[in-house]
């Protein structure tokens, strides 16, 4: 039985040779049903047509194969090549890149147990350019220790030379913004009253 290339009259491309010779077809030439001498000489013997032979195509080597239409791969590429040597992009391959860490934060503050607010380290995240939100619910009953705070909070924002947002209409939670973060003071409103 001959191979899928041949029921399609194709060549063999991996080359195959053990399929079985093809037969010459049976000739066209009529046949006389008289075995006399007349029957030779009316019509001359059809000559024999030779036997037809499948070229299969040899397999290229090295050297037929022109370099010069092979991509060479990018610089620096570590994926997956082709026999050819070309570079072969996996769409299926998973690359996980390690995510670049995070230059600025975005600090929450509040009073600690003696309720004190730390603004030296606060000054030093400040100027590295991490935001500080600094919450000042906690002295709900102690309006003179508020005052106290938001007027340490002013100075340490003057040292840094950044401004102290209030993020609400009581002035208890307090925005100081990191070293070169900006802010828009004209097109964002702040609070809760625009949603009322």
């Amino acid at each position: 039985m001959g191979s899928l290339w041949q029921f399609f009259g194709l060549p063999d491309p991996e080359g195959n040779t053990n399929a079985p010779p093809r037969t010459a077809p049976p000739s066209n030439a009529p046949v006389s049903l008289s075995s006399g001498p007349e029957g030779d000489s009316e019509t001359p013997p059809a000559p024999e047509p030779s036997p037809t032979t499948t070229v299969t195509p040899s397999p290229l080597s090295e050297t037929d194969i022109d370099l010069s239409q092979l991509r060479t791969p990018p610089l620096g590429w570590t994926g997956p090549m082709t026999p050819d040597g070309e570079a072969f992009h996996d769409l299926g391959m998973e690359v996980q890149r390690q995510r670049p860490l995070p230059n600025k934060a975005l600090r929450y503050i509040a009073p600690d147990v003696m309720k004190r607010i730390p603004t030296g380290p606060m000054l030093e995240r400040v100027m590295q350019g991490d935001t500080a939100i600094v919450d000042l619910r906690p002295l709900v009953h102690m309006e003179s220790h508020q005052m106290a705070c938001r007027r340490e909070i002013k100075h340490m924002a003057d040292s840094a030379r950044v401004s102290v947002f209030s993020l609400d209409a009581e002035d208890k939670l307090l925005m100081v913004p990191g070293h070169n973060v900006v802010v828009d003071m004209q097109k964002h409103e702040l609070g809760l009253t625009p949603l009322l």
